[in-house]
């Protein structure tokens, strides 16, 4: 017998080899069936895996991510299955889940294109509905090579190539056998209702000299009221693309010429950055940060020395070269190195000490094309980075500020759903990090009790961590149910000891600072890219590049409608005019697409009485006001923001 502990702390014992869904059978049968998959002390497992010792059970139903991930990974298979039954030779590469839904990257002899996706989906349907079991099978790795070999899917075997004997296994659903870790569900029958999103291009293994395969993005939920939601949801997302508010709002474009993956910030979308800058530095000067600027590029040993070259090189831009024979600079990929050196300018002591260095600094690193996307995945960002040089007595409390910071930010711009990522080391594999077990055992401590301190609902994910330090990461649910990495926090005993930092003690000896590197955007460009699509482009007041644009209603009423305009700037109230020889209605119309908060409509009437007719965004008529009844107006509301939000 051996003993099974349930997340409730209760302990029953059952039978060697009992299975997970056995086990869930036994304390309900409303619990077996609502179970996708399960963990066994902390493994998350398939629900037909024999438990052979005691352990620690849980399961995990459609409301948990663990679910999902199972749930939409047999999906993928089943994908899988449907396009070997209509594409005879098509070979595959790789098919997980991901964070909504699934995709399976396929070479196909004929091309599949978007017109194919509903035939592919009836046939996934079909198969669901013979609820074929999903079998796992440990397989010795000559005989993976053989039965992918003979299959001809080179995919595969060079898949299997980097794998360990004693470590590979297979799926089987019907007639289709991949190569898979899993976890999987027991069958396809739970799969009720599945949509095939899109088609993209994807280079085998992301690597730009491989073959360009086919990757196939869907969906499936347990019930068709589910896709039907999702699609409604994803109609919605569509209207709220960051691309498209960016182009209709005129925040930001992007030019061939200029490259791909390079932003231009129009003046609009530059006036918001500012605004979100200048709200992120009055913040940090409270908390005693001090403002500093480094270089676009650095010498290539300053990356061999922080240890980036080594991790990242590759996916940096190329050196460039100067007359000086071997001397090479990279376009700066992270700022880090360059505040290390910026504290070892001069001696330091533990009075100084905790040093917070920050920068609104651009950064440049390589992205393949394929993984480009507007605002969110770019080649040129700008960090709101900062580093704190900490002594060891104060790692908990400058952290924990550091903390203040973000849900600070959240709070003032609607972020209210959020989950604290506690991102460790890979505990199977260190040589992915440097420095020293004791030293990360130390870092990984003070992030989990700060977050532990603060009350954070957090999430524990091992590999997660940067390869000098683990980290808190900030995973926001926008106003859609979206998941963001946005504000990152990390602790770093690493850099200090490559770059030898140093300060003098109260002993007078020499010792090794603690950095933290924190980021509560993130970057400029993501931030923005998700806050747009939160608010739909419609910003509060305070931040709102547009807060009121002035109407004529005939090209006689310009003058006037000039004069408002500029009234209302001397008072600080952003306004603009639209003087364009078009309808009233349809510069109404062309102005409440670019969210701009009020309207201000001026014609005959208004001029000879000093008027303007208001019009707010999403309400409608208001009335008529004098210039300076709406100026204090205007002034009130973003007074009452300002207030509210302690800016």
């Amino acid at each position: 017998m051996i003993k099974i502990t349930f997340p409730d702390g209760s302990v029953k014992e059952y039978a060697k080899g009992t299975t997970a869904l056995d086990v869930a059978t036994s304390i309900s049968p409303r619990l077996a069936a609502d179970s996708l998959a399960a963990s066994v002390d902390g493994q998350t497992v398939d629900l037909k895996t024999a438990i052979e010792h005691d352990a620690a059970v849980k399961f995990y139903k459609w409301e948990d991510a663990e679910g999902k991930h199972a749930f939409w990974h047999t999906s993928s298979h089943l994908l899988a299955e449907a396009l070997e039954a209509l594409y005879p030779g098509i070979k595959f590469g790789i098919g997980p889940a991901i964070e909504n839904g699934f995709y399976y990257d396929v070479d196909c002899p004929t091309p599949i294109t978007e017109g194919d996706l509903p035939k592919i989906e009836n046939k996934m349907l079909e198969l669901a509905r013979q609820k074929e079991e999903l079998v796992r099978r440990e397989v010795a790795k000559e005989e993976a090579l053989k039965t992918f070999t003979e299959k001809g899917d080179q995919y595969k075997v060079e898949l299997i190539n980097d794998l360990e004997d004693g470590t590979i296994s297979f799926y089987t659903n019907g007639s289709f056998t991949d190569l898979c870790r899993g976890p999987h569900l027991p069958n396809t029958g739970s799969i009720k209702a599945i949509k095939l999103l899109s088609i993209a291009g994807a280079y085998w293994r992301g690597n730009e000299k491989n073959k360009m395969l086919t990757r196939i993005y869907g969906i499936s939920f347990p019930k068709k009221s589910m896709l039907d939601e999702y699609l409604v949801m994803l109609e919605e997302a569509k209207k709220r693309d960051h691309r498209k508010l960016g182009k209709e709002l005129e925040l930001f474009t992007f030019s061939q010429r200029v490259g791909q993956g390079l932003p231009l910030w129009l003046p609009k979308g530059t006036d918001l950055r500012d605004r979100l800058e200048q709200f992120l530095r009055k913040v940090q000067k409270q908390h005693g940060y001090q403002q500093v600027i480094t270089p676009p590029i650095g010498n290539k040993e300053l990356y061999i020395t922080s240890g980036h070259y080594a991790k990242y090189g590759k996916d940096s831009f190329q050196p460039i070269q100067t007359p000086i024979e071997g001397e090479e600079y990279f376009l700066k990929p992270m700022n880090c190195p360059h505040h290390c050196e910026i504290y070892r300018s001069k001696p330091r002591s533990y009075k100084d000490l905790p040093v917070r260095l920050a920068e609104f600094g651009t950064v440049c690193r390589y992205e393949q094309s394929g993984e480009l996307h507007g605002l969110t995945r770019v080649r040129s960002f700008t960090q709101d980075d900062a580093h704190l040089f900490v002594r060891p007595d104060q790692l908990l409390e400058e952290f924990e500020r550091v903390i203040d910071i973000v849900l600070y930010i959240f709070k003032t711009l609607k972020f209210e759903n959020y989950t604290a990522q506690v991102s460790l080391r890979d505990p199977n594999n260190h040589e992915k990090y440097i420095g020293s077990d004791e030293n990360w055992e130390k870092a990984e401590s003070a992030i989990i009790k700060a977050a532990e301190e603060k009350g954070l609902k957090t999430v524990v994910e091992y590999g997660e961590a940067a390869f000098y330090g683990p980290k808190l990461d900030f995973m926001v649910k926008d106003a859609l149910g979206r998941s963001w990495q946005l504000g990152t926090i990390q602790v770093d005993y690493n850099l200090p000891e490559r770059f030898d930092l140093t300060y003098k003690g109260a002993d007078d000896k020499l010792h090794r600072p603690i950095m933290i590197h924190r980021a509560p955007f993130g970057s400029m460009e993501r931030f923005v890219a998700v806050l747009l699509e939160h608010t739909a482009g419609k910003f509060p007041m305070w931040l709102s590049p547009d807060q009121v644009v002035v109407l004529p209603i005939s090209e006689k009423f310009n003058d006037y409608a000039r004069s408002v305009v500029e009234y209302l700037n001397q008072h600080d109230v952003r306004a603009q005019i639209d003087d364009r020889n078009e309808k009233i209605g349809r510069k109404i119309r062309d102005n409440e697409l670019k969210r701009i908060p009020y309207l201000l409509i001026v014609g005959e009437k208004e001029e000879a009485e000093g008027l303007v007719s208001v019009r707010a965004q999403g309400e409608g008529d208001k009335g008529q006001m004098t210039q300076e009844a709406f100026k204090n107006y205007i002034l009130e509301l973003v007074a009452q923001e300002i207030a509210a939000n302690k800016l």
